[in-house]
């Protein structure tokens, strides 16, 4: 589907996330004593520590600590991250009265200790998700974190990529024995999912070295273009780069390959256990429990399943009526539903399905988001510094109608932050929401708000790398909205109606989501409930629902995150009236970093109480 799916830090490695927050591998323990002076600079030690657990987000930051070596996939790894963190949760309690903090000092604390109480609780439920799917995975995974986020800028950095290559086997290997577990713990994989994993692990070792071809695979050709990069800046010579294509193609052909075609052949087996109809986890044993952790994990509230049900429910009702507006605002004449066929099918809303098209989308969605950006100040006191980018998907990758991306930048700024584009079929990218995802991927979603959080200086340094997805999706919907009020956007009546497809999107989102895991709906249900209540075309729908099945909780993050900040909003212009200032309202939402939906509320509550009394 056309839309904004922002991977944030904890989300960057999705295999990693469907099973719990981060798996990271190897650390010492925490070592301090009540002489600390700081409890921001204990705070940036122990963050210090845990990054060393993890080289690929140690890759992430833009940083080389380890940058020979990708994450443990075992639940070992996992073990040994989760004690070391609860030996820190119980020396932060010990070290530091809490009352005597500062508040952004108590946020910090709760926030640390909110992390560990997730991570615990996800122990539970190692083996309900899935390894492997179309959505996630090592095997779309490590290529695209190997081609864009390990950097090469001398030979020590091309002989680390060639160590991460061979790394690959070992990695795979321990991720197919989880996948293995799980699907005999009871969470089989859909045969879509099966098939997805099958196609991109196929597309990834097609072509040169892969085989005799015309074309090089999308790894070795990045492989290559950094080693002739070295060659040209005389970093290396011409007897030393031939030397290292050999080690690469070696790698590939000996380790690489030989973990992709294991993958395959797993997924190939793995077939015959898969349902004929495909529907939640609810089934699953102990599903029930697994999705209410997962509904908690990422809306970071308390709500059941029914609740949410039914505030989607409402929330499509209300939207269906602002649709219809949009409908009489233009004169068309006929159902609501005539009116979905019309913006489905018209010519009028896509780009050819070519190169020039594709090109074309990447030049609006770059426009629109130019276009905001000069009204930011008058609604942001922070804004971001990073850079922005708007590119299209690997192809081994790329999925027709699936959802558009972003991915952060380094927070020194040396790599910008980049809106991932699915172009790979044009026929499943209206124009009419071009503008809604550039202001949800871009300014002022998601590429703003982590940009600021990687700015922000008075944090300690886990809290602008922190990553909770009804906080980060909640806000980016949000900034859909948002732009409403801004000036010099949404000027086409069938854009604004493209805002609020995507909203109401979201909004199917909670009663699917909730259909599918907790009252049993089978896949074709819940793509029936969708094609009635939007005008997405059919290929989108049906890649949404199955990525629903195979993520369940994800996708109820984004209306439940947008509800809370349009409340805290309401909350704060009702309560301090002539007082209140949009600007300081946005200032506060973001200046913290990301933050569960409850710790948030504090700040805003606090914001209030002080501006009231002040």
């Amino acid at each position: 589907m056309r839309s904004a799916e922002h991977i944030d830090m904890k989300n960057r490695i999705p295999f990693l996330c469907a099973l719990f927050p981060l798996i990271l591998s190897g650390c010492s323990d925490p070592i301090e004593s009540k002489s600390s002076v700081n409890i921001d600079n204990w705070f940036d030690e122990r963050y210090e520590e845990e990054l060393q657990f993890s080289p690929i987000e140690l890759s992430f930051l833009g940083r080389k600590d380890q940058n020979d070596r990708l994450d443990s996939m075992t639940f070992e790894s996992f073990i040994e991250h989760l004690e070391w963190k609860g030996r820190t949760v119980e020396m932060l309690k010990s070290l530091f009265d809490y009352e005597a903090l500062t508040d952004q000092q108590q946020l910090s604390v709760d926030v640390w200790v909110y992390q560990y109480e997730q991570m615990l609780k996800s122990k539970d439920f190692f083996l309900n998700g899935l390894t492997f799917d179309q959505m996630n995975g090592l095997q779309s995974f490590l290529p695209t974190f190997l081609i864009n986020f390990h950097q090469v800028d001398s030979e020590t950095d091309l002989l680390a990529y060639v160590s991460r290559i061979e790394d690959v086997e070992t990695r795979v290997n321990e991720a197919l024995e989880i996948a293995k577990q799980s699907s005999a713990n009871g969470a089989i994989t859909p045969v879509f999912a099966l098939d997805g994993v099958i196609e991109q692990s196929k597309a990834i070792i097609t072509g040169r070295p892969f085989q005799n071809d015309d074309r090089d695979s999308d790894i070795w050709a990045d492989f290559k273009a950094e080693m002739s990069a070295l060659e040209k800046a005389n970093l290396i010579d011409s007897s030393r780069a031939k030397e290292m294509q050999i080690n690469g193609e070696k790698a590939l052909k000996e380790k690489f390959m030989p973990a992709y075609e294991k993958i395959i052949a797993w997924a190939e087996l793995e077939k015959d256990k898969a349902p004929e109809i495909s529907t939640g986890v609810g089934g699953q044993p102990n599903g029930k429990a697994y999705y209410e952790h997962r509904l908690a994990m990422q809306t970071t509230t308390q709500l059941t399943a029914e609740e949410i049900h039914e505030i989607g429910l409402a929330e499509i009702k209300r939207l269906r009526g602002d649709m219809l507006a949009i409908m009489d605002e233009v004169g068309f004449e006929g159902s609501l539903q005539d009116f979905f066929q019309e913006v489905r099918t018209g010519e009028w809303n896509y780009y050819p399905d070519d190169d020039s098209g594709r090109q074309q989308y990447i030049d609006d969605a770059t426009k629109a988001i130019d276009n905001i950006a000069s009204s930011l100040p008058d609604y942001f006191g922070l804004l971001p510094k990073a850079e922005l980018v708007v590119k299209r998907v690997e192809r081994f990758r790329e999925r027709d109608g699936a959802a558009q991306h972003y991915y952060p930048g380094t927070p020194d700024g040396t790599r910008p932050g980049t809106y991932y584009a699915h172009l790979s079929d044009m026929t499943a990218m209206p124009k009419n929401q071009l503008e809604v995802i550039a202001y949800h991927e871009g300014l002022p979603g998601h590429h703003m708000q982590i940009s600021i959080a990687q700015e922000l200086k008075d944090i300690p340094k886990f809290r602008t790398q922190a990553g909770f997805t009804a906080y980060s999706e909640g806000w980016a919907l949000y900034s859909e909205a948002l732009a409403t009020e801004i000036p010099g956007t949404y000027q086409d009546p069938y854009n604004r109606f493209g805002q609020l497809t995507s909203e109401i999107w979201r909004a199917i989102r909670l009663v699917v989501d909730t259909g599918l895991h907790s009252k049993g709906w089978t896949e074709q249900e819940a793509i029936d409930f969708f094609m009635e209540n939007s005008p997405e075309p059919l290929e989108s729908v049906v890649s949404e629902i199955q990525r629903y099945i195979v993520m369940p909780g994800q996708a109820t993050s984004y209306k439940i995150g947008m509800l809370k900040i349009q409340e805290l909003r309401k909350r704060a212009e009702e309560s301090l009236g002539e007082k209140f200032s949009l600007k300081t309202f946005h200032d506060k939402i973001l200046g913290g970093g990301a933050l569960p939906l409850p710790l948030l509320e504090k700040v805003i509550d606090r914001w209030i109480e002080r501006t009231l009394s002040g």
